[in-house]
């Protein structure tokens, strides 16, 4: 029985080298052992092979209970522990409080000047809505998520496509066909129970915008299409709400945050008319580099985060242009304009809202 024991371990270490799935090897053993007791019913005790399994059928079956007994404590333990986690979440959704795991989790945050335990409670407690849960949006939420923002909206009408996962990380190849926002919703969860995700499937229009934005704190614009980010801008400025926005095209990427409420100017004062149709070709006509919405999506969480801290200097009044190809990064001063349809004259503001509406 020793040769046995020794045998299976050394085959368990061996396939597991291999790369065999735990679960496959379990599957195995136990199909092993039910063959082992079957044969103490079948062949006659004096058996060589009986022989040398042990020559009695109750030496297995104690060492059947035990392995059941040890596997139902270790499935109790895991049970208990993943109801340890749930009881934490809910006990503590939103009150800007910590448990220990997430004292643990967010230390790397709260031991740094600029931030604190005081500033990872404003995070806990910041609102902050994505547009879009593609290219920028999706490494966006992922860092939203992992750095604790405590409700994070996300609203896209689109569905996961395979040509999606070359850069929307957040996607896996089992979501294809599914809701994006309902995948981002599944992937941030996982990653951190201690936030919450309010996903819209649904595209962002004018009758609801107003509504929707109010109830978060930051807009985060991630979105592939000029009508959406005009809108945004509209409806950020009217609500006095800080935008940060991002775009891509091949190897390049640009970043800027619109806060005309406190200083710098909005989204329209630099762009003041969408481009002709066709004149700016798409990622799908033009293609993109796939880490490119990983660096800017990323940039775009950074630039949220301290502005629910206020710490540092966002992109106000800036915008940085990032050239992967070269590795060239570029940073230039952007101005408000006083004739600005937008920023400039409330009464237009509200007319771009209410289009459509």
């Amino acid at each position: 029985m020793f040769a046995i024991f020794a045998g299976a371990v050394i085959w368990w270490i061996v396939a597991r080298r291999f790369g065999v799935p735990a679960r496959v090897l379990w599957v195995m053993l136990i199909v092993v052992y039910v063959a082992i007791v079957a044969a103490h019913f079948v062949l006659p005790p004096t058996s060589p092979l009986i022989m040398a399994l042990g020559g009695d059928v109750r030496l297995w079956a104690v060492i059947g209970l035990f392995a059941v007994i040890i596997a139902g404590y270790g499935r109790g333990l895991a049970y208990l522990k993943s109801r340890s986690i749930s009881n934490d979440v809910a006990a503590q959704p939103k009150t800007g409080t910590f448990s220990d795991t997430e004292l643990n989790r967010y230390a790397r945050h709260i031991v740094m000047r600029e931030i604190g335990g005081a500033g990872q409670k404003k995070i806990k407690n910041a609102r902050v809505l994505v547009i879009g849960a593609g290219g920028l949006g999706a490494p966006a939420l992922q860092y939203l998520a992992a750095a604790g923002v405590g409700t994070i909206g996300v609203i896209d009408d689109d569905v996961v496509d395979n040509s999606n996962l070359q850069r929307q990380v957040i996607h896996q190849d089992a979501a294809i066909g599914t809701p994006k926002v309902f995948s981002a919703q599944s992937m941030m969860q996982a990653q951190n129970p201690f936030i919450t995700v309010q996903p819209y499937h649904r595209r962002l229009t004018a009758d609801i915008a107003a509504d929707l934005f109010a109830e978060f704190d930051i807009i985060i614009e991630g979105s592939d299409n000029f009508e959406t980010r005009y809108l945004a801008n509209a409806c950020a400025v009217k609500l006095g709400k800080p935008l940060v926005s991002g775009a891509l095209s091949q190897w390049e990427g640009q970043i800027s945050t619109f806060h005309p409420a406190t200083s710098g100017p909005c989204y329209q004062c630099v762009f003041p008319q969408q481009p002709a149709a066709g004149l700016v070709p798409s990622c799908a006509e033009a293609g993109v580099f796939a880490p490119l919405p990983g660096v800017i999506g990323t940039m775009m969480a950074g630039e949220a985060i301290k502005l629910i801290l206020g710490a540092g200097q966002p992109l106000i009044g800036e915008m940085m242009i990032y050239d992967a190809l070269y590795s060239d990064v570029r940073k230039f001063r952007t101005k408000a304009d006083v004739n600005c349809p937008i920023c400039g004259s409330g009464d237009l503001a509200d007319a771009t809202l209410n289009k459509g509406s």
